[in-house]
């Protein structure tokens, strides 16, 4: 058996409205229990030395989600941040961000920036959020993650 470790997990957030949905619970329960899961991932991140960690939080297309929904995932982000980031700080990691982050409200920006900014040093591993992104960076993002995975297996 092989000793190698995987260095990035990439995850596409997708279905937790529709996991609400089934339980008979408002759209945003189930963004809640997805960033729920984002904690439990980022412990696993850790355990088994993942250094790299990117989560396909908000593509463009969410922004045409009805104005509620939008606004309580804006919402959820930022408190996701001001609830965490001390343990993000203590776990060393490292947050990042890629998409068209200008996007997202003034409010919630801000908490993304410091949070990023207060992580800027830790090498622990990264947490990687994409925010705004369109589908075609996004199908771009995971060909040149599974390049990479494919070079390292046929070089081992």
């Amino acid at each position: 058996m092989s000793n190698r470790t995987i260095e990035h997990v990439a995850i596409i957030m997708d279905g937790n409205g529709r996991w609400a949905k089934k339980r008979g619970l408002p759209r945003i329960e189930g963004h809640k229990a997805g960033a729920e899961t984002v904690k439990k991932t980022l412990k696993m991140m850790q355990k088994y030395g993942v250094k790299y960690l990117t989560l396909y939080a908000f593509s463009t297309e969410n922004w045409k989600r009805p104005k509620e929904e939008v606004s309580g995932l804006m919402e959820l982000l930022k408190e996701f941040l001001n609830i965490n980031l001390k343990t993000i700080q203590e776990e060393g990691i490292r947050l990042r961000t890629i998409g068209r982050t200008k996007d997202i409200p003034i409010i919630t920006r801000k908490v993304l920036q410091h949070a990023i900014s207060s992580t800027k040093n830790n090498t622990n591993g990264q947490l990687i959020l994409a925010l705004s992104y369109g589908e075609e960076r996004k199908l771009l993002m995971l060909q040149l993650i599974f390049q990479r995975m494919l070079k390292k297996v046929n070089l081992n």
